[in-house]
């Protein structure tokens, strides 16, 4: 009778499984959604056919990035707390980038002070 506990290799693929599942949501960050919204100022075009996209990617909140199936509830979406916090957000003062936080913990450019005169 011995051997190894036989749900040990389940617990291991479960593991890996949750790890990949997470990635495949992941949005871009408050700074780059806030490029985006900067870079396309005033234009609306419209958005390409994605067979691999919910709603054939047609339906898409920019401010939150994210794609719904259809526009009852992309609209519905709209009316949610969270979206207008996100807009709220949006709309502010630029967030934070990377060059910020490296120039808060003193990882900028160094400045050596003036010149001086070679001989």
């Amino acid at each position: 009778m011995g051997g190894k506990c036989p749900h040990r290799k389940v617990k291991k693929r479960r593991y890996s499984h949750k790890s990949a599942r997470r990635t495949k949501f992941e949005l871009m960050g408050d700074d780059a959604v806030y490029d985006e919204l900067k870079k396309l100022d005033g234009e609306s075009k419209s958005l390409p056919v994605d067979e691999d996209l919910p709603g054939m990617g047609q339906f898409y909140c920019l401010h939150c990035d994210r794609y719904f199936a259809n526009v009852e509830v992309r609209d519905e979406h709209f009316k949610t707390k969270k979206h207008r916090r996100r807009v709220k957000i949006m709309l502010g003062p630029a967030p934070h980038t990377q060059l910020d936080a490296d120039l808060a913990a003193g990882m900028g450019l160094p400045d050596n002070g003036p010149k001086l005169m070679s001989m």
